[in-house]
């Protein structure tokens, strides 16, 4: 077997690692393609090719980690992963782990970990590497990683409940959202909505978002049944799609283009959290990406005549 076959095989694996530790696709499929590279000038054979390539891509995420920290720390509204349209590696034995740990909500429960937690967390607990395995991936001992998966498991478990839906009653939920959202049906939309649940976009400066979170089922239902019909107005379209293994949708401009991601949390029944990520920056592995401000503007102009109250301003 070539080491190009190898690695093609691993390539799933290493990119699954890549992302979770990262919350970027661009960034995950720049830091395979470096282990590639790295593995292809390495004169000799690995003993264990999978440890081997784990622990350099894992390495070069913790690097790349340092550098993203930084600049998130500077980002324009709240931040979110890249959306993740499929993950590329499956484990029947772990599906739920890897289900779960791959969500909006337990990406952003990472980033509150530092960069070795990171790493250690989503090795351990999501991949069920052994613990030498892990050592040798970050560089630290094994009594050292133990002690950093469970502050990391802690974290991860005091932050959120587990989304315990099964995945037929999670899409049977979001096809009633969606036929909601399609009819503009305020109370058929509330009524899915959990009573304190929030609505929040990325829009990183770089295309129109919300202002600020809109919270309260009540709320959400009223601006979505508002807003939609009259984007639908102009043409746009979405499709359903699991974005991050939850329930989602890939809305479109006329031509196809795309103008954002949504990405629904599903606990005990109701929709606690919608997420848009509508930063141009993070679409381009979507597909190609619309003019976010054009269609903000055709809206408003149609809306004009009969213009609501600005519930949700775009954030420049």
């Amino acid at each position: 077997m070539t080491r190009e076959t190898e690695f093609e095989g691993l390539r799933p694996l290493l990119f699954s690692i890549s992302y979770r530790i990262l919350g970027s696709v661009t960034e995950a499929e720049d830091a395979v393609q470096e282990t590639w590279l790295r593995f292809a000038a390495s004169p000799t054979q690995p003993t264990s090719t999978r440890a081997f390539l784990s622990a350099t891509v894992t390495r070069i995420s913790i690097d790349v980690l340092g550098s993203a920290r930084v600049r998130r720390e500077k980002y324009v509204g709240p931040w979110f992963p890249e959306p993740l349209l499929a993950d590329p590696y499956e484990d029947p034995a772990r599906s739920a782990e890897l289900a779960d740990s791959v969500s909006m909500a337990a990406l952003l429960l990472l980033e509150r970990l530092s960069p070795l937690e990171r790493a250690v967390f989503v090795l351990r607990e999501v991949f069920d590497f052994g613990f030498p395995e892990v050592a040798s991936a970050v560089g630290r001992s094994e009594a050292a990683c133990r002690q950093l998966a469970v502050r990391a498991r802690r974290h991860m478990t005091a932050g959120r409940p587990r989304f315990e839906a099964h995945r037929k009653e999670r899409e049977e939920l979001a096809s009633r959202f969606f036929d909601a959202l399609r009819e503009g049906d305020v109370a058929g939309l509330q009524e899915l909505l959990a009573a304190d649940v929030s609505m929040v976009g990325d829009g990183g400066g770089k295309a129109p978002q919300l202002a600020r979170a809109i919270v309260g089922a009540q709320n959400v239902a009223r601006l979505l049944a508002s807003v939609f019909p009259w984007m639908a107005r102009i043409d746009v379209t979405f499709e359903p799609h699991e974005v991050n293994r939850q329930p989602g949708a890939i809305f479109r401009d006329r031509d196809g283009e795309v103008l954002h991601t949504l990405a629904l949390d599903v606990l005990d029944g109701q929709i606690q959290t919608i997420r848009l990520v509508i930063n141009p920056d993070k679409l381009g592995h979507v597909g190609p990406v619309a003019d976010a401000w054009a269609i903000d503007r055709e809206v408003r102009q149609a809306r004009r005549p009969t213009e609501q109250p600005a519930t949700a301003e775009p954030h420049r």
